[in-house]
């Protein structure tokens, strides 16, 4: 089983480029399925989600051409159906984007529901309820979500909570719909943007995104484009906790520093020094940090997906922090791993508190998640000793090339398949 071998202690040094947005090129790749025409797309990251949903939409007719690593041309005009039957892609939390997109176009689809990370419900409630309100019948059978209409019709829809999947695939489905679609309490996140912007660039009439309410005027058609996926600011603020976690000094290549200003805030607040130049951020920290409370909120406020991020940082400040979880109920299973490794914090509820050690130590731990799996490696590379981390698979699903990322900032980690790699790279390493 593949894993990771850390040997910690060595603060990360150095440059680090930051791909593009997991989160944004979920939805867009969704989105090109809404025209008959050619869609390049670049700055797409090459990861194990991205690559998933490419090969589901492949089998239903679309013809997907990878012209490098990071682009992509698609044409989904030679279409053979609107039911996606490939079973991996119920593994992604992406799942329903398709739904949204051949909804629009061709009025009908049916899409396993969601896998992915189990950090808590993804409800797909409002999804339903904006679909509806558009005029789809929507039922789940079988495991798919299934939607079907004579025609859609825009609608004045308020969300009954901030949902960044329903936002995204009610407006992909009212992008083609008959008429005028006002969604209130709509999502905010850069990814939100970064598909209203695509879809724009294919002749959709969207506006207001990145704002609680979006406006959406329906037209007959969209075309093709090309397109490139904003920077990834969840991998950028990764790599910058790194930094603060093992003392380090680390210059994020390729973000757009207004996506990470929440990150930035915090960073200062626990006693980093942050400098911003042309799309680059620099993380240096020199001294222990310090403690402080974080509650995550939906943009602009800290990321959910930044939580385990910061609490590894403030399980070795000095003094006590709280963090608060209030986007979903299971973020908190990382907490036994880290625990393993000398933290000491008690969960409450969706709180932790957070009392902070001296230093960690090194541990054989496991990934629960995607996010937290990339907490537990920043914890490694800042340990005494050795660790090793199990399930990389999670991680693998949102950072691309994670580990020769960090070998290049000075980290001593390597991926490796089994007892005999492992005793070879400590006997390398000493």
């Amino acid at each position: 089983m593949e894993q990771y071998i850390i040997k910690g202690g060595n603060p990360l040094v150095g440059e680090v480029e930051i791909g593009g947005s997991k989160n944004a090129a979920l939805p867009i790749l969704a989105a090109s399925l809404m025209t008959d025409e050619t869609v390049y797309i670049d700055n797409m990251p090459d990861v194990f989600d991205t690559n998933v949903l490419l090969k589901a939409m492949q089998g239903i007719g679309v013809m997907v051409n990878r012209t490098g690593r990071h682009s992509v041309t698609i044409n989904a005009g030679q279409l053979s159906g609107q039911t996606i039957t490939d079973e991996t892609i119920r593994r992604i939390r992406a799942a329903y984007y398709p739904v949204g997109a051949m909804l629009g176009k061709y009025r009908e689809a049916k899409v396993p529901l969601p896998g992915g990370c189990e950090i808590g419900c993804r409800a797909i409630d409002q999804h339903i309820k904006g679909f509806r309100a558009l005029g789809a019948e929507v039922s789940i059978e079988y495991g798919y979500i299934v939607t079907k209409a004579e025609k859609l019709t825009g609608a004045h829809i308020y969300m009954d909570c901030v949902s960044v999947g329903a936002t995204i695939n009610v407006m992909m489905a009212a992008a083609l719909a008959e008429g005028t679609t006002i969604i209130e309490n709509a999502a905010k996140e850069p990814h939100v943007v970064d598909l209203a912007n695509f879809l724009n660039s294919m002749g959709a009439k969207i506006k207001g995104a990145g704002t609680d309410v979006v406006r959406i005027t329906g037209v007959k058609k969209l075309h093709g484009t090309e397109y490139t996926i904003i920077p990834d600011q969840i991998e950028a603020g990764t790599f910058m906790f790194a930094a603060a976690v093992t003392k380090g000094d680390v210059t994020v290549k390729n973000v757009i520093p207004k996506h990470l200003e929440s990150i930035s805030a915090k960073l200062t607040e626990i006693g980093c020094q942050i400098s911003e130049s042309d799309g680059c951020m620099r993380v240096v920290a020199t001294k222990r940090l310090k403690s402080t409370h974080v509650k995550t909120l939906p943009y602009p406020g800290f990321p959910t997906d930044m939580q385990p991020q910061i609490a590894v940082a403030l399980a070795s400040a000095q003094g006590i922090s709280i963090v608060t979880e209030s986007i979903f109920e299971n973020r908190f299973k990382y907490v036994d791993e880290l625990t393993r490794m000398g933290a000491n914090i008690k969960v409450e509820g969706n709180t932790a508190i957070i009392t902070g050690v001296d230093r960690y130590t090194g541990a054989d731990i496991s990934a629960p998640d995607l996010r937290a799996g990339a907490a537990l490696v920043t914890a490694a590379l800042a340990a005494d000793g050795f660790s090793t981390v199990d399930d990389i698979r999670y991680i693998e699903r949102g950072y691309e090339d994670f580990h020769i990322k960090l070998q290049n900032l000075g980290a001593l980690i390597e991926r490796v398949n089994d007892d005999k790699d492992i005793r070879k790279f400590k006997l390398r390493v000493g």
